[in-house]
């Protein structure tokens, strides 16, 4: 019988299990593609020798510690003997093995290739493991084909100045390249930047004792074409002719550079060698040793083709995210031109002398304040409605709060300020309830943590004296702009929400009335339904379900509205997180827009592409601007890099200053959009990116209220009690 623990342990034990908090997926897959691209760049740089790379040449040494028979002897030094001397190898007279360096190349080696088959010749490829891993086809043509290949190392460095491990790591990854191409390994190997055995130094012969003690043949050459001086095929081609009908390794070269001539050459010296009575084999065919390729099986096979696979994928990201840059570049700077231009134009008919919207709109209106546990931030809210300069009937919507909102407007006594109490049923439900208690024609939208202008009401309402407006957006402004990440806010709600909206409202595709202060003739919600539950961005549905239902909707400037934006960085990531899936949501609800007729067609023909290329794909693919610019510093070129990315800075401040000069803002607050783009930039990245991920796997979300702490006031307004005697929490 088992005894039961105590109660106390059963208890310490539940929390233990309750404290283990798993990563959330929208979390960890962001995260795994981040590491995931990083991975592939890292990899990109490695096989394009960007990191790793060793540059420096030893300059020549002594020779006295090498061997005299190697110093005198054949162009093949065999040193695989620990018991026995060095030796070395000659190639029998009339034959000449060439030999090509450093490729393969995907401009000239498959030139050399088809030249070599053209005259039925071989030769020996000494390939670079950064080249063997981006073109593994043109390896595994030149086994087909009869060559045979051997190591120049992965990144082609001077290895008498590396370690012995390096050494073995530049001969393990590039014989693992050849594994994953051509499915073989090979005994041969020639040292970048040697020559002739009589050049071998107390430097470099170290390195080819070790060289051989690795089971390896080391291959210099005796005969030098020169042909990366590019001197003429006819140099070229008697360069590498060997004197006397004696035999010969000839070095040439099918990559690093333009190899024409060296291609050309071949096509003269082929010929005439044959002529001549040559014949041109492999090495091991000179010598009459067995072939030095040795199949690879197994793991060992498939580890290689997984890297050269690897190296594939890392080179076709790059390609598509350089393609995504060139896009990225031609939207932003398509948008940055768009909103100038239109901002002016939009600020200058507004503001005209003679401009009108119509009769003035004169009628009491009816002002809607959805409210859920806002009881930091209502009294606030309907105090700067009763103080508005124009006749309104404020009605609270209370969602079934739980900290007494509806209860603490009940005791203001207010005139002209109803409350409507309903059980907790989301925002769009609370709207459509006061809707069907509002007694006017004109409906005016706002949420709870926020305050009102006195002139504020007003301004919104004018623009309804032209009957084919159906609603107005207004001039929504960070209140709590004190801190770092209200100052970022500030500078994103002046610039990336308000110029948007004048280009917009130029356009004629207003995308979105925003929930903290917006006005609606009731004709117009009646006509499209009301404030729809379909999306979690109510407010950008409604507002293309009346650009589809034929209504225009405009953006009145000066209807200033202060709302309390997000403290903390989780609070922010939560209402980001549910504005863009909600506005992909309502551009996926409104898509059959693009293929109807009318003025719901010329919304999806011209709203939809601006919304979804603006607010969608060009938030998407702005990272790689900066992805670019870890890239460039890590890798290089970093002054071109640098310069570039401080040139899009430069466009941006040049936008946000017209922007913050339009809404009449200070201009101090643009100090910190070089760290805004750095820091706060990435974060709306991850949080589109994540967006993206719950809508492609079918995920919904809840509804997330953030928390208040009802401090923000309208300018002039006097200070609430509330206000004064609050203490600031620093930013998460």
């Amino acid at each position: 019988m088992t005894t039961p623990a105590p109660r106390g342990r059963r208890n310490s034990h539940r929390k233990k299990q309750t404290g283990r908090r798993r990563l959330p997926m929208r979390y960890m897959l962001p995260l795994l593609f981040l590491v995931a691209l990083l991975a592939m760049l890292m990899l990109r740089g490695y096989v394009h020798s960007e990191i790793l790379a060793d540059h420096r040449i030893q300059p020549p040494a002594a020779t006295d510690r090498v061997p005299e028979q190697v110093l005198e002897g054949g162009p093949v030094i065999d040193a695989r003997s620990t018991t026995e001397p060095a030796k070395t190898l000659r190639i029998p007279d009339h034959r000449i093995v060439l030999t090509f360096d450093d490729g393969p190349d995907p401009v000239w080696t498959p030139r050399v290739l088809d030249k070599l088959k053209e005259y039925d010749a071989h030769g020996v490829f000494f390939v670079t493991g950064t080249m063997a891993s981006r073109y593994p086809e043109l390896v595994e043509r030149m086994v087909k084909e009869g060559h045979e290949v051997g190591l120049h190392t992965f990144n082609h460095p001077d290895l008498s100045y590396q370690s012995t491990s390096r050494i073995d790591w530049e001969l393990s990854q590039n014989q693992l390249v050849l594994a994953g191409a051509a499915g073989i390994r090979t005994s041969l190997f020639r040292p970048p930047y040697s020559s002739f055995a009589d050049a071998m130094d107390n430097k470099s012969w170290p390195v080819t004792q070790y060289i051989g003690s690795r089971g390896y043949l080391t291959v210099v050459n005796n005969t030098d074409s020169e042909d990366w001086k590019r001197p003429g095929v006819g140099v070229i081609s008697k360069n590498a002719t060997p004197k006397g009908g004696k035999g010969a390794i000839v070095l040439m070269h099918d990559s690093g550079g333009d190899r024409s001539q060296t291609v050309a050459a071949l096509g003269h010296f082929l010929p005439k060698m044959q002529d001549k009575g040559y014949e041109f084999t492999n090495l091991t065919d000179a010598l009459g040793a067995p072939s030095a390729h040795t199949p690879v099986t197994g793991f060992a096979l498939w580890k290689g083709k997984a890297f050269v696979y690897a190296v594939g994928v890392s080179e076709h990201i790059t390609d598509v995210m350089v393609a995504g840059l060139a896009v990225i570049g031609v939207l932003v700077f398509a948008r940055f031109g768009l909103m100038l231009v239109l901002s002016f134009v939009h600020a200058r008919r507004v503001r005209g002398r003679g401009f009108r919207w119509g009769e003035p709109v004169t009628g009491t209106v009816t002002v809607l304040v959805p409210a859920y546990n806002e009881k930091k931030c209502i009294a606030n809210t309907v105090r700067s409605l009763l103080a508005s300069d124009y006749p309104v009937e404020v009605i609270v919507i209370d969602d079934g709060s739980t900290d007494g909102t509806a209860d603490i407007v009940q005791r203001m006594r207010l005139p002209n300020v109803r409350v409507v109490r309903q059980r907790n049923a989301g925002k769009p439900a609370a709207l459509n309830n006061g809707i069907a208690h509002a007694r006017n024609d004109i409906i005016v939208m706002m949420d709870g943590d926020t305050v009102f202008e006195p002139t504020t009401v007003r301004e919104l309402v004018q623009p309804f004296g032209d009957p084919r407006v159906g609603a107005v957006a207004g001039n929504a402004k960070v209140g709590n702009r004190d801190s770092l990440i209200g100052a970022w806010q500030h500078i994103e709600y002046v610039m990336g929400f308000n110029l948007d909206r004048r280009m917009y409202d130029v356009l004629r595709c207003m995308p979105t009335i925003p929930g903290a202060v917006g006005a609606f003739r009731r004709e117009a919600l009646e006509r499209v339904g009301g404030i729809s539950e379909d999306t979690l961005a109510e407010d950008t549905d409604v507002t293309m379900a009346l650009h589809r239902d034929g209504w225009r909707v405009v953006y009145a400037e000066n209807a200033r509205a202060w709302t309390e934006a997000p403290e903390t960085v989780q609070q922010l990531w939560s209402q980001r997180y549910r504005w863009s899936y909600g506005t992909m949501q309502a551009i996926w609800k409104h898509r059959r827009a693009v293929v109807e007729r009318g003025p719901s067609g010329r919304f999806g023909r011209v709203g939809l592409p601006f919304v979804s290329l603006f607010m969608v794909v060009a938030p998407l693919l702005a990272p790689l601007i900066d992805v670019f610019l870890l890239y460039g510093l890590v890798f290089g070129p970093t002054e071109k890099t640098v310069g570039a990315w401080l040139g899009v800075l430069a466009v941006q401040a040049v936008c946000a200053a017209y922007a913050f000069r339009l809404d009449r803002e200070r201009m101090t607050h643009l100090l910190s959009l070089p760290l805004q783009q750095v820091l706060y930039r990435q974060l709306m990245y991850v949080v589109l990116l994540q967006s993206w991920i719950t809508a492609l796997t079918g995920g919904r979300l809840r509804w997330q209220k953030l928390r208040r702490t009802g401090v923000v006031d309208a300018p002039g307004a006097m200070p609430s009690q509330r206000a004064r005697t609050h203490e600031r929490r620093p930013v998460a």
